[in-house]
């Protein structure tokens, strides 16, 4: 996986960051007060400094609450969540910090009814197919007990933007049973 673009554009441009451990301080006395030492330290310094600051700030950038938007992009990328950019900010932020939990909640009512509510912040219905059924004769196919489809209903209300349908499917069909056919319906209140 490629480094975020912001990282090679925006934090190496920092004016006047200055390195928290300049190199020409720990020359040898020799070269303490040579000039030109001191000036390809101090280039040196320059080049290096914002590599020292992310490397000292490295736990906030993979903290999905104070990452910089592009590393929290990267971040969605590492968990799963491809399309996590298309999301608001504070939506992508919520979506990354709980994606490996959810992930291991792959394939339940209670993954997909919390992946879009962290997306949308709309606690969606379910018409779960979800059952248990028996047959009393050996290898037989178990009676139905009722529909083979998983509909998550968002129901949006009056004054809130709809969220995008296509993206939030994306988003369901990480999540959702493989064993089921699902669809999502986006319903706006008038």
């Amino acid at each position: 996986m490629s480094a975020p673009t912001g990282a090679r554009s925006g934090r190496r441009d920092v004016p006047g960051l200055i390195s928290p451990h300049p190199i020409g301080a720990g020359l040898p006395s020799l070269f303490l007060e040579d000039d030109l030492a001191q000036r390809m330290c101090a280039a040196l310094d320059e080049v290096l400094a914002p590599v020292l600051a992310t490397l000292d700030c490295l736990p906030a950038y993979l903290h999905p609450a104070l990452s910089p938007p592009d590393v929290l992009t990267w971040l969605a990328g590492w968990v799963g969540l491809p399309d996590a950019a298309l999301w608001p900010q504070e939506r992508r932020r919520l979506l990354v910090a709980r994606a490996a939990e959810l992930h291991a909640w792959r394939g339940t009512a209670f993954a997909v009814r919390e992946l879009v509510e962290l997306a949308t912040g709309i606690t969606p219905q379910l018409d779960d197919p979800g059952s248990t059924t028996w047959s009393a004769e050996a290898g037989a196919r178990p009676p139905r007990t009722g529909p083979d489809e998983l509909v998550v209903h968002v129901i949006v209300p009056a004054g809130q933007n709809a969220p995008d349908a296509a993206l939030l499917s994306r988003l369901v069909a990480l999540v959702a049973p493989a064993h089921l056919a699902w669809r999502v319906e986006v319903t706006l209140i008038a």
